[in-house]
């Protein structure tokens, strides 16, 4: 006869979070999952007590409910860019409403809004140059934060500061190779805690070139909530493709 599962739940305002606690002897700190259709999951080590998971949870709430959001079934999917006025634009996690005008092309962050001008007249040709004027500014800015952060992170994982490239990359966050690390610009609209999760992912690459166990105690060394923060990035990441 299998054991009994063992769960907890936290309220949080007007939610109640129920979740299942999974215990390993492996683990040194607790990590927090959400998976489809709404499961919540800490993984904690054996001696954890479930007080203690239940403070994690609260502290953690708003993020879980989020992803409580994302996950849950009959979601509708997302739409289909349309570049135009009003739709809004994430930036570091933060939303920014899009206002279009004519003139000259060229693209601005002011007041809380992408304000983009367009040369443009029919419809079709307007949106494609809203897309590239979008597209080389968060490229631009990818360069710069990116740079900033491996810059930043470089010495504390134990590697010299390697070139860094932006690229269209749909299936990858990231790659390295000797000496350069590589991004996908779509990376820059995530909230600051991901990006970081996947700038240190590719500096610690440069120390381990596989996803064996010297790979995930280095990472974890360096961030200990690593496995939140991917869980994090992988329901953000259809909400970051355009």
């Amino acid at each position: 006869m299998s054991a009994a599962r063992e769960q907890s739940a936290v309220q949080f305002g007007r939610t109640r979070i129920s979740y299942d606690i999974r215990r390993s002897s492996r683990r040194s700190t607790v990590a927090v999952t959400v998976s489809p259709p709404g499961v919540v999951v800490l993984t904690a080590p054996q001696s954890t007590p479930v007080e203690r998971l239940d403070r994690v949870v609260h502290e953690k709430a708003r993020w879980i409910v989020s992803r409580l959001r994302l996950v849950r079934p009959g979601e509708p999917a997302l739409p289909t860019r349309e570049f135009v006025t009003g739709e809004t634009f994430l930036y570091l996690g933060r939303q920014y409403r899009l206002l279009v005008r004519s003139g000259s092309p060229a693209v601005r962050l002011e007041h809380g809004r992408f304000v983009v001008t367009s040369s443009r007249s029919a419809a079709h040709d307007r949106r494609a140059e809203i897309r590239d004027l979008l597209l080389h500014w968060y490229r631009r800015y990818a360069v710069e934060r990116l740079q900033e952060l491996v810059g930043r992170w470089a010495p504390r994982v134990g590697v010299d500061s390697p070139k860094v490239l932006v690229r269209e990359q749909e299936r990858r966050w990231g790659s390295c190779g000797a000496g350069v690390v590589r991004f996908n610009w779509r990376v820059i609209q995530a909230p600051m805690r991901l990006v970081e999760y996947v700038v240190v992912h590719e500096l610690v690459h440069l120390l381990h070139g596989d996803h064996g166990r010297a790979f995930w105690a280095a990472l974890g060394q360096s961030l200990p909530d690593y496995e939140q923060r991917r869980e994090a990035l992988r329901h953000a990441g259809p909400r970051l493709q355009w």
